[in-house]
């Protein structure tokens, strides 16, 4: 098996998921994740704690985050190894996807 295929179970992410493991390279809690996603997605998405709240449960759930710490009621969650690991592949993922498309549709 190879190293995509044992991380295909992860993928794809959805956007939201993308930007949040994304803004989550470094440690944040819930409220700077949301201004984070905002800023590295050029204001393109705007997520809601519903949502925010949902893949970040689900992405513990999975090992792709933790918590390192509690500041007051806030949690602070950062990526594992093994949320890299997702990250980088649905990176590469998007490249591929990125090219065919300016291939196929012009501009490239």
């Amino acid at each position: 098996m190879t190293r995509s295929e044992k991380l295909d179970r992860y993928l794809p992410l959805t956007e939201a998921g993308y930007y949040i493991l994304l803004a989550l390279a470094e440690p944040l809690h819930g409220y700077g994740v949301m201004q984070k996603v905002k800023a590295l997605s050029r204001d393109r998405l705007d997520i809601g704690p519903g949502t925010l709240y949902g893949v970040l449960a689900a992405s513990e759930e999975q090992g792709l985050i933790v918590k390192v710490r509690e500041e007051e009621r806030r949690k602070v969650y950062t990526l594992t190894a093994l949320g890299r690991r997702v990250l980088l592949e649905q990176i590469a993922r998007l490249e591929v996807m990125a090219r065919s498309g300016r291939e196929v549709a012009g501009g490239a």
